[in-house]
């Protein structure tokens, strides 16, 4: 399987998580994946009072200057490590 293949594979398992990952979970799997898909983040940062926002975007734009390549890697280890530790539904 391909890496491009891994890394769409965990995208759909992320779906079928038996619980929901805690919100530090999210946000890093949020940026891994925009990163992984869109390169640096290119967008303006968020209003101070849109709170979900501003953390998506700032999750995103810590991760300026990695590589999809690498982005898309660590997302599918993060993913498999959250498989582990909360399973698929069945």
């Amino acid at each position: 399987m391909s890496e491009l293949q891994e890394f769409n594979q965990a995208a759909e398992d992320v779906k079928n998580l038996s619980s929901t990952p805690a919100d530090s979970d999210l946000l890093e799997l949020y940026g891994l994946y925009k990163q992984a898909n869109v390169g640096d983040c290119n967008t303006e940062k968020p209003g101070f009072l849109d709170f979900k926002g501003k953390s998506k975007w700032e999750a995103w734009n810590k991760l300026k200057g990695t590589s999809q390549a690498d982005a898309r890697t660590a997302y599918i280890t993060k993913v498999k490590s959250l498989i582990a530790s909360l399973g698929l539904k069945s």
